[in-house]
């Protein structure tokens, strides 16, 4: 039997002599009825297309929030940041999508569902989601939804839901979702269609360049005038997404900027989507092959929530561009607070904010634990947030991960400190000290998966205390601190870490290291594994 899978399966398998199959997606996501589990996790729902991520089920999804808007719980409310459901359709809704596959299809089909109700609606169109979590903020909308699912492959579709404030929803939100989307769902309903009445349009990439210079945290003039006046080369890959175009409207044509994979391409060109090391030749390529001065390339992944580096001599990813950016905007541009940093993240930004007396807060995975602090009322602002895999956002910015002012930033590092990214990181670890992080993990019985397996790897925690020495690689180590907010983290006296934690996802142990050299962090993955074997029994 035909399925929706079977035939994205054939697809990616030669994404060129398959890609007329699209139309037979098409049609599973039209007439597929079937319900689905509803999951919003660190980032929303997210689905194949026409197996699960569905029109019946985008609406079932959409059906259920304004069941949730309806409804008007206090705490809903209050997480929404609106007053109830008249505030909600007089600010209304803003929705759009990246450039997925029938991404304008089933906008209209969340337009049409709202507009019923009375909740006025904008449509962003092809959008990346640091503009909606600005947008929202710009026109005092009450919440949005993008249609998205990131960085995944190309078969799949996703939908992500902002409150008032811009940022990812929580779990005060997302729960309420999931129970009533998934209550419906029990009960296999077909909803009827909408047709939009209107569609009122919003230009989302002029409200983000409006907000961005209203912030000031960037300094646009500094960029645009170092582009105009150095000898530099700078190279963006868009992996055809919605992030295309953007840097040119807010900085200007210029013939310095060269950008890659920017055509319509649903398939995205057969490749996972994201800013991999792999995914970077292109980018390395280009500097690789010109002679400038200042050269920097950066890849983006469809949604420009994500973001990676490269510049003529090494890739940067945001383990190391995190601490980067707090030392650029803390020391060079004045600005304080806190650093905010998920727990798998490289403690060289702990060594840098240790030795300029700022405090750091390190989170569970996810950017919407950020919140707290990059709202504008928070007591401890952070000067910058960010996560090892590759999302990043600062002070006054939006509370989405921004891989916009992720190189807007880089630019502004080159023409403050006059440096390649590369020669600025040198310079800040020959100070603060040098660290070499990396992650890895192993498959478990998925039987384990859940709770269970959270148990057995909770024995790590009570065996391994403050105090306790540890071998690795045959060098003595003493754990001088264990951090518990996500999994179990022991920081090392010699600034050498691991972090070890079950997957949310698969049923996977994943780990988390940091040495203090490249060839020291081979014995710290052994430790790391044989520490989890021992817990599960292996």
């Amino acid at each position: 039997m035909t399925t929706a899978s079977s035939c994205w399966k054939k697809i990616l398998s030669d994404v060129n002599k398959n890609r007329g199959i699209l139309s037979e997606i098409e049609k599973f996501a039209r007439e597929n009825n079937e319900p689905a589990n509803i999951v919003f996790g660190t980032s929303g729902w997210r689905g194949e297309i026409g197996t699960d991520y569905t029109f019946n089920n985008v609406r079932v999804v959409t059906s259920a929030i304004i069941r949730m808007f309806r409804e008007g719980s206090p705490s809903v409310m209050k997480a929404m940041g609106v007053s109830g459901f008249e505030d909600i359709q007089k600010r209304g809704v803003i929705v759009g999508h990246d450039n997925r596959f029938l991404g304008p299809e089933f906008a209209r089909e969340v337009i049409g569902l709202l507009q019923k109700e009375g909740i006025r609606t904008r449509y962003a169109g092809e959008a990346a989601t640091p503009e909606f979590s600005a947008g929202i903020e710009m026109l005092n909308a009450a919440c949005s939804i993008n249609l998205t699912p990131s960085h995944n492959p190309a078969n799949y579709g996703g939908f992500k839901f902002n409150p008032s404030d811009g940022g990812p929803a929580g779990a005060e939100i997302t729960s309420r979702i999931e129970e009533i989307a998934n209550g419906m769902m029990s009960e296999s309903p077909v909803i009827t269609r909408q047709e939009p009445e209107r569609i009122e349009k919003t230009d989302l990439t002029g409200l983000y360049i409006k907000f961005i210079t209203e912030r000031k945290t960037l300094d646009i003039e500094k960029i645009k005038n170092f582009i105009a006046k150095e000898d530099s080369l700078i190279c963006i890959d868009n992996v055809h997404g919605a992030t295309r175009g953007r840097i040119r409207r807010i900085i200007g044509e210029s013939e310095k900027i060269k950008y890659l994979r920017t055509e319509d391409d649903f398939l995205f060109g057969g490749v996972a989507p994201e800013p991999s090391a792999s995914n970077m030749r292109g980018v390395e390529k280009v500097l690789s092959a010109s002679d400038e001065k200042f050269r920097l390339g950066a890849i983006l992944d469809p949604d420009g929530d994500r973001i990676r580096y490269a510049d003529p001599d090494m890739q940067i990813a945001m383990n190391y561009f995190g601490a980067m950016a707090l030392h650029f905007l803390h020391v060079h541009k004045g600005i304080s607070g806190v650093v905010a940093k998920s727990v798998g993240t490289s403690n060289l930004v702990n060594a840098i904010a240790g030795k300029l007396n700022i405090p750091v807060k390190e989170t569970k995975v996810g950017f919407k634990n950020f919140r707290p602090y990059m709202l504008r009322n928070a007591k401890e602002r952070a000067i910058v947030c960010f996560e090892e895999s590759d999302g990043i956002s600062g002070f006054n910015n939006t509370l989405e991960k921004d891989g916009l002012f992720g190189i807007l930033i880089a630019i502004e590092m080159m023409a403050v400190t006059g440096k390649n990214l590369s020669e600025y990181l040198k310079d800040i670890m020959d100070e603060f000290g040098w660290y070499y992080p990396d992650r890895a993990g192993i498959a478990v019985d998925p039987s384990l998966a859940g709770e269970g397996l959270q148990k057995k790897l909770s024995a790590i925690r009570e065996r391994y205390k403050e105090g306790t020495v540890v071998d690795i690689g045959g060098s003595k180590k003493t754990v001088k601190n264990v951090i518990t907010v996500d999994g179990t983290k022991l920081v090392f006296d010699d600034g050498s870490w691991l972090m070890i934690r079950p997957s949310g996802t698969e049923p996977k142990v994943r780990f988390y290291i940091e040495a203090r050299t490249e060839e020291g962090k081979k014995a710290v993955f052994a430790a790391a594994e044989k520490m989890t074997k021992d817990a599960l029994g292996m």
